[in-house]
């Protein structure tokens, strides 16, 4: 009797409903299983409070994505009255700086103002205009006293665009650069960057104006081959960052009325194909958008 007893349950154990959620999650798995990388991701609904945290408080390397938490650290200034978005700024042939961006093909002497920089800073990832609003603001530090303010303790920017670039040309190469993983362009987690979209969507990160603000200048963004990849029916503001074919990230909001749904996903130490790893990572974004499509 016993035994069979001891049978019926494990048998109605196995038989037990996977949740929705949980399905997700897996679907999710299956995905990045297929490519061999390091991967941090963070999902949540802020309808349903839903989330999915696969490695999500791994902190890594998110090159451009920390250009995020810069321009929070400038609408804080433009909040605060010191500077402001119209302050007009004139390129010198020192700001240039190589890598992503249209100002390093400007003049000097071209006038830009400081919603302009913001804006190619996060629409084109400009390394220029980050250097400039960078000094602009008070240097790395006061991003990262920003970030502690908020509670973000392992966002982090390490150093300037220049010293990035600095290090890199110093690296007998770029794999080996990589491997050994001392010149990190910034630092989050999944879930840190998550929280820093969530009170951006809630308007609560600087002011709501500034916010609604941020998020626009997010939803211009150009390089779409990642989470929008495969997306229809969604606005998505969001940010990427590269190191390809080593680091492909992308962090954003999936809107549509009545579905805010966070993603950030960060991946490293992947030394294959650059298309296949944005391949990956707009079909996990696709998983995500087709369920909270269908969500209630």
């Amino acid at each position: 009797m016993a035994c069979g007893l001891l049978l019926v349950a494990g048998l109605a154990k196995q038989t037990a409903p996977v949740s929705p959620i949980d399905r997700l999650r897996g679907s999710m798995e299956r995905i990045t299983r297929n490519v061999n990388a390091t991967w941090g991701i963070y999902v949540k609904s802020l309808e349903t409070g839903e989330e999915v945290a696969i490695a999500a408080d791994r902190q890594m390397d998110t090159m451009s994505v920390i250009k995020t938490p810069l321009m929070v650290e400038a609408f804080e200034q433009i909040k605060a009255g010191k500077m402001a978005l119209s302050d007009k700024y004139t390129l010198t042939k020192d700001d240039m700086r190589p890598g992503t961006g249209i100002m390093r093909s400007l003049d000097p002497g071209d006038v830009l103002t400081v919603k302009d920089l913001i804006t190619l800073m996060i629409i084109v990832s400009d390394n220029t205009a980050t250097d400039v609003l960078y000094r602009m603001v008070g240097g790395v530090g006061a991003v990262n006293r920003r970030m502690e303010v908020l509670g973000l303790k392992q966002t982090r920017a390490p150093a300037t665009a220049k010293a990035w670039f600095e290090a890199i040309r110093a690296a007998p190469s770029a794999e080996q650069f990589h491997r050994e993983n001392q010149h990190p362009f910034g630092l989050s987690t999944p879930r840190e960057t998550g929280r820093l979209l969530e009170r951006m969507e809630r308007g609560t990160l600087v002011d709501k104006s500034s916010s609604q603000m941020m998020l626009e200048i997010l939803r211009g963004q150009v390089y779409r081959t990642r989470i929008p990849r495969y997306l229809t029916g969604f606005r998505i503001p969001h940010k990427t960052g590269d190191f390809l074919p080593h680091i492909g990230n992308d962090v954003g909001v999936l809107e549509a009325p009545g579905r805010t749904v966070v993603v950030s996903i960060y991946t490293a130490n992947h030394f294959g194909s650059g298309e296949g790893l944005e391949e990956a990572i707009g079909r996990v974004a696709e998983q995500v958008g087709m369920y909270f499509s269908y969500r209630q």
